[in-house]
């Protein structure tokens, strides 16, 4: 046993126990809530002003927010979210089923 330590490249005195961090730490990744609130807004101007293309802008924030979140976040905002934004699609197309125009 003593001729395996001495082998070993391994230093004992650099080993430090893992800590997890806690929920509210800021080195939380803000990349959900931000495409969470984006979505939202995108949503509310593809409803409102009848975009076709903030609609399906929210629909790509919602898709973001929900890959990137974790299992302890809202899973309740994030629904609403994902429903608003699908729901400003529906709206967007029921008006005018044309297909979307680019802006250009």
């Amino acid at each position: 046993m003593q001729q395996q330590n001495a082998n070993d490249p391994r230093r004992a005195n650099k080993i430090v126990r893992y800590k997890a961090q806690p929920a509210g730490s800021p080195s939380d990744d803000p990349t959900p809530d931000y495409m969470n609130l984006l979505g939202m807004i995108f949503s509310m101007c593809g409803l409102m002003m009848k975009l076709k293309w903030c609609a399906w802008v929210a629909v790509y924030c919602s898709f973001i927010s929900f890959a990137n979140s974790r299992t302890t976040d809202d899973t309740k905002q994030m629904l609403s979210s994902f429903m608003l934004s699908i729901s400003a699609v529906v709206m967007s197309y029921l008006q005018n089923p044309q297909p979307m125009q680019p802006p250009w």
